[in-house]
C-alpha cells in the first residue's frame, strides 16, 4: 500500500486559517460507512445522530503554549517548541537555528541548558523550572505549520478544548475544538454517557510520511492513560463513540496491548480491524497524512474519498480549525 494512494486535491481556500467566530457553529458531514450515504448537518446537531447509552469518549489533554523564544548569551535569538510530555523525565524540544550541547538559553530570567543534540532538529535540555511551566508563562500557541501565521490572543483560547485538563500536548485534539459545554449538556440529557482519557498529542502528527510504502513508516509515540471507569463504560456500551483520532488510536492500542497507560505508537491504516470504536467523529485531514489513513481504515477509502469530494464541492472547511465528520 502506497502513501500516494491517499492523495486528493485540497484547494488552499478550503483550509480554515482561523477558528470560526463562534465555537461549535461549524458544519458536520455524516457518513454511513456501510452504504457510503452522505448527509449534511451541523456540529451543534450531533445529538441527533447519537443514541441513549452511547459512550462518547473525549481526550482531556491540555495543549502547552509550547513555542518559546529564547536568547543565547551573545544575543542571538532561538525558537524552541517544547515537545509533548512522555513517561521519561528527559525534556525535549524542537529548535530553529543552530544549537550545540552546552549552550545556555534564557527566556526572561530562566535558563535552559542544552544537554544533547539529536537528529531531526531535536535537543535534550535541562532547566530548573519545568519546561511546561516556562511554556505556560512565556510561550505562545504552537499552531500547525500549514496555517502560515503566528498565534493570536484568540488562538490561546480556541486552540484548546473547553474541558482541557492534563497539561502535556504539543498540538490540539482538533475534532474536539468544535465541542461546546452546551452541546455536551444536550448529549447527556439525551442519555449519552461522556467519559475521558488522556493522550498527549505530539508534533509528529504534522510530520510527513517519508517512505513510499505505508508499512515502512514508523509512527511517533505519545503518552496516554485510560481511567478504569472509561474502560468499564466502554465495555458495557452499545456503541463507543471516539471524539477524534487521538481517542480512537488510544482505545485501539489498549485493545491490542491491554495496557491502560504508557507509550502509544499504533499506526492505523486500511486493513486494520477496529475492536472498540464503533463511531468516529473527526475533522477533514491533510492528503497523505497518518490521520487521513486512520479515517480511511474506519470508513473505507472509497467512501471517505467520495465524502471529501462532496465536502470540497459544498465548501466545507478543512484541517484543524475546520468542519467535522461523523462516521458511523
Amino acid at each position: 500500500m502506497l502513501v500516494s494512494d491517499f492523495l486528493y486535491d485540497l484547494p488552499e481556500d478550503r483550509i480554515a486559517k482561523y477558528p470560526p467566530k463562534v465555537r461549535g457553529s461549524t458544519r458536520l458531514l455524516v457518513l454511513d460507512k456501510k452504504t457510503g450515504a452522505i448527509k449534511d448537518s451541523y456540529y451543534k446537531d450531533l445529538a441527533d445522530f447519537l443514541n441513549p447509552g452511547d459512550v462518547l469518549i473525549l481526550n482531556d489533554t491540555r495543549v502547552m503554549q509550547s513555542r518559546l523564544f529564547c536568547t543565547l548569551p551573545d544575543g542571538r535569538k532561538r525558537e524552541l517548541v517544547v515537545l509533548e510530555k512522555h513517561s521519561s523525565k528527559i525534556e525535549r524540544v524542537m529548535y530553529r537555528g543552530k544549537l550545540h550541547a552546552g549552550d545556555i538559553l534564557t527566556v526572561s530570567d530562566e535558563r535552559i541548558i542544552v544537554k544533547n543534540i539529536l537528529d531531526g532538529g531535536i535537543a535534550e535540555v535541562e532547566s530548573n523550572t519545568p519546561l511546561s511551566e516556562l511554556a505556560e508563562k512565556y510561550g505562545t500557541v504552537p499552531l500547525p505549520p500549514y496555517l502560515h501565521r503566528d498565534a493570536t490572543t484568540e488562538d490561546k483560547k480556541r486552540y484548546q478544548t473547553v474541558w482541557a485538563k492534563h497539561m502535556g500536548s504539543a498540538a490540539a485534539p482538533t475534532a474536539s475544538l468544535n465541542m461546546t459545554s452546551e452541546l455536551m449538556e444536550k448529549l447527556e440529557q439525551k442519555g449519552v454517557i461522556i467519559k475521558y482519557l488522556t493522550l498527549h498529542v505530539g508534533l509528529g502528527t504534522f510530520l510527513p510520511i517519508r517512505t513510499d510504502n505505508i508499512e515502512d513508516h514508523k509512527m511517533h509515540s505519545e503518552w496516554y492513560s485510560i481511567p478504569e471507569d472509561t474502560l468499564s463504560a466502554s465495555a458495557a456500551a452499545p456503541r463507543v463513540v471516539a471524539l477524534g483520532t487521538t481517542v480512537a488510536r488510544t482505545l485501539e492500542y489498549y485493545a491490542k496491548t491491554g495496557k491502560t497507560e504508557g507509550e502509544d505508537d499504533i499506526f492505523i491504516y486500511p486493513g486494520f480491524k477496529f475492536q472498540i470504536v464503533d463511531v468516529l467523529i473527526t475533522n477533514f485531514h491533510a492528503p497523505k497524512s497518518t490521520v487521513l489513513m486512520l479515517a480511511s481504515a474506519f470508513a473505507g477509502w472509497d467512501n471517505l474519498k467520495n465524502a471529501y469530494d462532496h465536502a470540497i464541492a459544498e465548501k466545507y472547511n478543512f484541517l484543524s480549525y475546520g468542519d467535522s465528520m461523523l462516521i458511523c
